[in-house]
């Protein structure tokens, strides 16, 4: 789902526990008030689009006390240290009674060691037992909290008490380890946001103010010193620097920038002070676009994250009534005493704990989409990026993206009354309302223009009628001529190159032949997409035949189609995707803007080069913030990794769970050895899904 501008972003104070998340998110969901929502875990975060914020907290009340909402960031609770010495304290304590138990049999010694074990229980599993509680009175009873209270009372009904206070001591150190390890994984995801400036420096009359970017209107003046941040977007009107643009595009090699040149919030200033003129106000600004996308990236969920969660819920249901069959059916068939498999039920409730699959999952998903962010590959949420790992057909634009864009006036030829100079002159004025890299080539070409048009029309996928004067003229494609009945020479309608025919007063005038070429990484990437394993690749333009196989020749690329108007493009990308939609996912690469409806169309859509550009931001699912046709190579490659990692997640976890329960049925695994294994899995999971971070 593509999630719009209208949802809200709010940090959830004491969510601790991934079902939790879970279910505050159906919850809230079915609300009446609610259009949509999503629970991060990983950020503690709730994006939500509702006109009544009081009635979602009040259901998050019923559905876990003691979570709430913020509108405002909140500092991570989460303290190390006093964890640690917690559980420092815990452990010497835990080593004293048990060393007690042993030693002193008789009274009153005896009675200590017992007190000293139901203090640390009780202290060490205080959190879990009263979420247990709560969870009963709400009739919410099949969840970690539940499973791991019901174990260590049973461990003590049947006499294993130094077990019961063990699992219990050693839950809470794994719950550690692993709240640990979310928090480092937050801390590193949100290493990469620090593009977002602290502060400006602004000209105000005549004098140097430190300022909050909010603050700062467009057309101010900002100055930025050697090792600042650029806190807005502007133009250089002062001074020159070399630019340290990683955070925004991932490219390590500074570039220069100098009187006139574009400069985007989050670049850095490495060498010398510059004055830029702002135009951009900081919500529209570069930095807050991309901080917004990264941050709101993970709300649009991967199928894998959503069956997993649902699964969840499935699961440890399933669990306890399995762990209730191990316990009450084999004595009833004569098969050993109740004690005995009562024991091996909990060895199974104490390993099945969901929750390296619940943090797990959505965590790697969002170490992915942190991953790619460092290479400068922005990716919009979750669904895009698993998309990403099972792409089968990637349609290409051709100008500008496959091509440097960059076209120049290799030939005009006049037909008639009419000298190249006017051809030229006439067909800059029609193009000069024109963004398209042909018409600004003309342009260009033609140099100073002083007609004015009196109106003006575009003629979709064809070209554009102008009156100038007392004259009507039109450029545009061979299409443009066959559209209006123009009369000219068939030779014309086979001219080899990129050419813009100039009408003039109904009248066939002559031609101008534009010549562009291929990207210098265009070959590269093409080869490096094939190697992901990426084998049906397309082209898809506007451009004559000849043009097109001229620039395709080395690029390895058999299959294109060309003559096409925008709305062909849409209708041939469809017919295209449609031939490989039961093997994976379709993908196109465009500019973003003149491509919308393909990029739109498109199961991912991708806009290179898009630094700087609302559109393309707005448009694409996955944004390539330099101009590098490699980085989608390397957008696949983080996605495979991405995809990887979580089903090695997935099958570990469940596997050892498999083993402990199977293990424990013959008396192999003890309570300790199976409380080792759940949190062992649980820390290797998020270990692993943080990998994607590198």
């Amino acid at each position: 789902m593509k999630r719009g501008n209208e949802m809200k972003k709010y940090k959830l104070e004491n969510l601790d526990c991934p079902m939790c998340a879970a279910k505050i998110e159906e919850g809230v969901k079915n609300l009446a008030c609610v259009k949509d929502a999503a629970v991060v875990f990983a950020t503690k975060t709730l994006m939500i689009d509702t006109d009544n914020i009081y009635q979602v907290q009040q259901a998050i009340d019923k559905i876990e006390k003691g979570v709430v909402i913020h509108e405002k960031k909140q500092e991570e609770s989460f303290n190390v240290k006093n964890e640690l010495m917690l559980l420092g304290v815990l452990l010497a304590a835990f080593g004293a009674g048990f060393y007690m138990l042993h030693t002193f049999q008789t009274p009153p010694m005896s009675y200590v060691s017992y007190a000293v074990l139901v203090i640390v229980y009780l202290v060490a599993g205080k959190d879990v037992i009263l979420l247990s509680i709560k969870n009963l009175r709400h009739g919410k009873i099949f969840d970690e909290n539940f499973l791991m209270t019901f174990a260590t009372l049973a461990a003590w009904a049947i006499g294993s008490h130094e077990e019961a206070v063990g699992v219990m001591l050693f839950y809470r150190a794994g719950e550690f380890f692993q709240d640990l390890a979310v928090h480092k994984s937050r801390r590193s995801i949100h290493s990469l946001l620090e593009i977002r400036p602290d502060y400006a420096v602004v000209l105000r009359g005549g004098k140097e103010c430190r300022v909050n970017p909010e603050t700062i209107n467009i057309g101010e003046t900002i100055i930025v010193k050697a090792g600042e941040k650029i806190a807005l977007d502007g133009k250089v009107i002062k001074g020159k620097t070399s630019l340290d643009t990683r955070a925004l595009t991932g490219e390590s090699v500074p570039r220069s920038a100098k009187i006139g040149d574009k400069v985007l919030s989050g670049m850095i200033s490495l060498t010398g002070i510059i004055e830029v003129q702002v135009e951009k106000i900081f919500a529209e600004s570069s930095a807050s676009k991309i901080l917004d996308m990264v941050e709101n990236a993970a709300a649009n969920k991967a199928k894998t994250e959503n069956f997993i969660t649902k699964f969840a819920s499935y699961y440890t249901p399933v669990v306890f009534f399995t762990a209730f069959v191990i316990a009450v059916v084999p004595p009833l068939l004569d098969m050993g005493s109740f004690s005995q498999w009562l024991y091996r039920a909990l060895v199974a409730l104490v390993v099945s704990c969901p929750c390296a699959l619940i943090i797990s999952v959505p965590l790697g998903y969002f170490g992915g989409i942190g991953g790619a962010s460092k290479k400068g590959i922005l990716i919009k949420g979750a669904n895009y990026l698993e998309a990403l790992s099972n792409i089968q057909a990637v349609a290409f634009d051709k100008t500008g993206t496959l091509t440097k864009g960059i076209f120049t006036v290799t030939e005009v030829k006049s037909f008639g009354k009419y000298s190249e100079d006017e051809i030229v002159k006439y067909a800059a004025v029609a193009e000069s309302k024109s963004s398209h890299p042909i018409a600004r080539s003309i342009v260009d070409y033609a140099g100073n223009i002083n007609y004015s048009i009196n109106e003006y029309e575009e003629i979709s996928g064809r070209g554009v009628k102008v009156s100038i004067e007392d004259k009507e003229i039109m450029v545009g494609n061979d299409s443009l001529l066959h559209f209006t009945n123009t009369i000219h020479d068939e030779s014309v309608c086979n001219i080899l190159g990129s050419v813009a025919h100039v009408v003039i007063d109904k009248e066939y005038a002559g031609y101008i032949i534009i010549s562009d070429e291929l990207k210098d990484d265009t070959i590269e990437a093409v080869n490096k997409l094939y190697e992901t394993g990426i084998k049906n690749i397309t082209v898809l333009t506007g451009d004559n035949k000849y043009a097109t196989e001229t620039t395709l020749k080395d690029t390895g690329i058999k299959e294109y189609y060309y003559d096409l108007l925008p709305s062909d493009k849409a209708v041939k990308f469809k017919e295209f995707a449609d031939k490989y939609k039961g093997s994976g996912y379709s993908l196109y690469v465009g500019d973003g803007i003149n491509d919308a409806p393909v990029l739109a169309m498109a199961d991912v859509g991708v806009s290179m080069g898009a630094a700087g550009s609302d559109a393309a931001i707005e448009t694409a699912d996955v944004v390539i913030m330099n101009d590098s046709l490699v980085k989608l190579a390397d957008a696949v490659k983080v996605a495979k990794k991405t995809k990887r990692i979580i089903w090695q997640n997935i099958v570990f976890a469940l596997g050892i769970k498999a083993l402990f329960i199977i293990l424990g049925l013959f008396d192999i695994a003890s309570m300790w050895m199976a409380v080792f294994g759940d949190v062992g899995v649980a820390l290797l999971a998020l270990l692993n899904s943080m990998r994607v971070l590198r």
